[in-house]
């Protein structure tokens, strides 16, 4: 085809981030293995090599030269232009200086305002290279035409017009985005961006147009006959449109006019959004094309010739959307009743799925996976039933909710997921909701059910003011508490004593349901909650029994038995103090320091990994889980719908006494802040220091230079609206795993930081030499307590933080007014690097510990209470 023919194919399998053997090519040392991979581009259609070396473990900058001065001796690859792609400017610099003829920078934008952009341009200009520039702005990645075309004009304007950029140069990526994802907004993505090729060459002439093409297709991820024609299809209209080059595997790519009839036509009336039915259409044939992702089903496809009330049930336990709508509608043609489908088939297999989940033959991603088809089936008949003007009758109605100041929800949102697996109608409220709003909303609903949610400690008072309230307001519903700093002791202690019409601690998802049955049931409830009175009863006499036995020392007997610092081994001053901002972290070199354990406990699948991917019961669930889990890595971070950013610096302290004083310089003479510390009081076994965090920096008195660290991280921004989208799709299953693993790269990111920050920013540990096992070990010098956390249990010295790093202005981070950060995938500290520092739990504070913390924090007495109510031993 001619218009193909001019087409610029763009290879990017000399990638460290996108491609897993060409990055092992490059970590072994073996180069000239690796030169092939380019070599195997360039013989598959490749006009440009898109190179990039940014990853954790390797000398980046190095990298990049040794391979391009290696590349430059290959005459079969080195007749090819280079793009440079890497977020680091020194490496970008380097390469810049080897490559022979015209370069190319991947990428620029305006999202860090124009000021920044100049300046890289105008730098890129010095060597003569052209740059791809990207539809993104300081308000967010352009999705639609418009935006689009706005942000390439005003782009354009300021290269030409600012800095003399050559327009012939300019490469502009106008964001090319998923379709066919089931999400109504996203079907116009590719004719938003082949009409904005036709009006960005008309009013930015002689600039050039790219994109990553894989992107358009990712709702069809292993299907690759679909997906192929899907690029192909978009390729033929978008470079007609002015489109000139673009990432996609050339060696892949279907021949628009070989393309079946058929699949052509439905893929077509995608791509061009021509029917309001489009994506329905393609789902109902693509599995007719499917390649080898299709093996496993096509081994199983005996139960297609089931009768539909099995072939129901089976979808659901098996978790397959893929026939669930023709199923569904032949199921209607069958019932009386459109309403009956869901009261007969469907929830017949989901009790099943509940069956099965009991008896702990199907496991909570299952159970979730069962959800979502359900959810689908549910929305196919949701219009029959509203033309019938009838409803069905749900088990029972519950009200969910993450309390006021608390922004995380995973689990909330499993529990709601696994209620309505088994007929429950669930009202979620989402975060941060009032109390007021909460009990208006139950009232407003006739609920059956109230369930709680929070994380942080704060949270906990939060639930003891609702119970309150419930009773002012003469609520008779039963109340639920869960979340992961609720327990069964509190819940006794603290709030049951307040509400007298039930309170009841739900451990986790799967005891939801048989708790919610026995509040619903008339026959049950009263009995039910009687039995959980009297065991609260017991819970609160055999927590007052206890509480005696635990001697408590008074404060100045806790600080004469302090831990002693050996001021001998206090770390040397950092190499780079101050403050540090990474403003666009690459997700892709965090997967190597991600936790995988806690993501498979969120799933409730309990084991260690990587033995849990063996474990005879759960090992093959979670293999599956973890199969899925870095499909949607790669889609996360393909799509740039997900970012990541840090804040860090490294200032002057020392201790005196519980506090820890930064100072605003190596003069010492001019305090920036005081960190407030809590030290322990319980009298602690073979008399063992009452440890505090001062004790670990230098005193003032010591004479000693020392310092201090902090931190504040987040790969949540994009996150809540990318799960937002799932949900919005029925699709609870991706939303969650959105959410669970934003929560792990955070932690991942905060892991690689403090890598850093030792090895580099900091440097007392550059010799440093630690696999992931013992990162996560923690077998490393120095500590990074949290706020909020044992260490240091109190929530308000997080604002401290903020205001030292200034970190809502630099990141975007917010703290909530109970202290808790948005976006939820965050984690914030302090960096401590003396070898003798170690995590502790304050644990419980007396009286006099709390009077003298409040006279150091400038506190009332009743304001300290507030926030140390969790560790005061009243």
């Amino acid at each position: 085809m001619q218009q193909q023919a001019r087409f610029i194919n763009i290879g990017e399998r000399t990638n460290v981030t996108g491609s897993a053997r060409f990055k092992k090519l490059i970590l072994n040392g073996d180069y000239e293995t690796a030169l092939e991979v380019a070599k195997q581009q360039v013989e598959n259609g490749a006009q440009i090599i898109d190179i990039n070396m940014d990853e954790a473990m390797l000398d980046s900058k190095a990298a990049m030269v040794r391979y391009l001065n290696l590349l430059a001796g290959e005459p079969d690859i080195a007749r090819v232009p280079i793009m440079v792609d890497s977020s680091k400017w020194e490496v970008i610099e380097a390469a810049l200086k080897c490559i022979q003829g015209k370069a190319i920078v991947n990428s620029i934008s305006l999202k860090e305002g124009e000021a920044p952009f100049l300046e890289q341009a105008r730098r890129i200009r010095r060597y003569g290279a052209a740059a791809v520039v990207m539809a993104f702005d300081e308000v967010g990645q352009a999705d639609t035409k418009a935006r689009k075309v706005e942000i390439c004009q005003r782009a354009y304007h300021l290269l030409v017009d600012s800095v003399g950029f050559p327009p012939e140069d300019i490469i502009f990526d106008p964001n090319i985005f998923a379709v066919a994802t089931g999400i109504e907004e996203h079907n116009n993505y590719a004719v938003d961006f082949i009409e904005a090729c036709l009006d960005i060459k008309r009013l930015c002439p002689y600039a050039k147009i790219s994109g990553g093409v894989s992107n358009i297709s990712f709702s069809f991820r292993g299907n690759d006959p679909v997906r192929e024609a899907m690029h192909s299809v978009f390729l033929y209209h978008a470079i007609a449109a002015g489109m000139d080059m673009g990432i996609v595997n050339a060696g892949q790519l279907a021949v628009y006019d070989d393309i079946p009839e058929l699949l052509r036509e439905r893929v077509e009336d995608v791509i061009l959004n021509r029917r309001e039915d489009a994506t329905e259409r393609l789902l109902e044939i693509a599995p007719e094309f499917k390649g080898d992702g299709s093996v496993a089903e096509k081994q199983d496809d005996a139960w297609r010739s089931l009768p539909v009330n099995k072939r129901l049930e089976h979808a659901l336990v098996k978790g397959i959307t893929d026939y669930i709508e023709q199923d569904t509608e032949q199921a209607r043609q069958q019932a009386e009743k459109p309403l009956h489908v869901i009261e007969g088939p469907l929830m017949d297999g989901m009790n099943v799925v509940g069956d099965l989940f009991g008896e702990g033959k199907m496991f909570l991603p299952q159970v979730v996976k069962s959800a979502r088809v359900m959810k689908k089936a549910v929305a196919y008949l949701q219009p029959y039933i509203e033309a019938e003007k009838s409803g069905g009758q749900a088990q029972g109605k519950i009200l969910l909710a993450t309390v006021k100041g608390d922004v995380h929800d995973i689990g909330k949102n499993i529990v709601g997921v696994v209620l309505q697996c088994n007929n429950f109608e669930v009202i979620d409220l989402g975060v941060m909701v009032p109390c007021a709003k909460l009990l208006q909303v139950a009232k407003d609903e006739n609920v059956d059910v109230i369930g709680l949610s929070g994380l942080i400690t704060p949270s906990l008072d939060e639930m003891v003011h609702v119970a309150k309230e419930m009773t002012r307001l003469g609520f008779e519903l039963p109340l639920l508490i869960g979340g992961a700093t609720t327990s069964k002791v509190h819940t006794a202690v603290k709030i049951e004593p307040h509400y007298q019409h039930g309170v009841v601690y739900v451990p986790n998802a799967s005891r939801s349901v048989s708790v919610v049955q026995s509040l619903i049931s008339q026959s049950s409830k009263a009995d039910y909650l009687a039995r959980t009175k009297q065991e609260y009863i017991t819970v609160r006499e055999q927590h007052q029994r206890s509480r005696p036995g635990q001697k408590m020392l008074s404060l100045a007997e806790a600080r004469a038995n302090k831990f002693q610092l050996d001021l001998t081994r206090v770390a040397s001053a950092p190499k780079q103090p101050g403050v540090h901002l990474w403003t666009d972290v690459d997700l892709q070199q965090l997967r190597d320091y991600i936790d995988w354990t806690p993501f498979f406990m969120t799933w409730q699948l309990s084991g260690k990994y990587p033995a849990i991917l063996n474990h005879p019961e759960v090992g093959l669930e979670a293999r599956k889980l973890l199969a899925d889990a870095n499909a949607m890595l790669d889609q996360m971070i393909g799509s740039k719908r997900i970012q990541g950013k840090a804040v860090f610096g490294l200032f002057p302290a020392n201790s005196d006494g519980d506090d820890i004083i930064v100072y605003t310089d190596e003069s010492r003479s001019n305090e920036r802040c005081r960190l407030h510390q809590l030290r322990q009081q319980l009298q602690l076994r073979n008399q063992i220091p009452n440890s505090c965090l001062s004790d670990f920096i230098a005193p003032v008195s010591s004479g000693v230079a020392d310092y201090i660290g902090a931190f504040a991280v987040s790969t949540g921004f994009g996150a809540d609206e990318f799960a937002a989208e799932f949900a919005a799709a029925h699709d609870d299953y991706n939303s969650i795993l959105v959410k669970a693993l934003a929560d792990r790269l955070a932690e991942a990111l905060a892991e690689f930081l403090h890598l850093k920050i030792r090895r580099e920013y900091w440097g007392y540990a550059a010799d440093e030499q630690l696999e992931n096992e013992q990162l996560i070990r923690e077998l490393y010098q120095g500590i990074r307590p949290a706020p909020g956390y044992p260490a240091c249990p109190e929530h308000t010295e997080k604002g401290t933080l903020w205001q030292l790093l200034d970190v809502e202005a630099q990141t975007g981070m917010q703290l909530t007014e109970s202290y808790a950060m948005w976006p939820g995938a965050a984690v914030s500290g302090w960096y401590l690097a003396h070898p003798d520092s170690k995590y502790f739990a304050v644990s419980k504070i007396g009286r006099d510990q709390l009077v003298d913390y409040a006279a150091r924090k400038g506190w009332s007495e009743p304001e300290a209470e507030v926030w140390l109510a969790p560790n005061l031993n009243d």
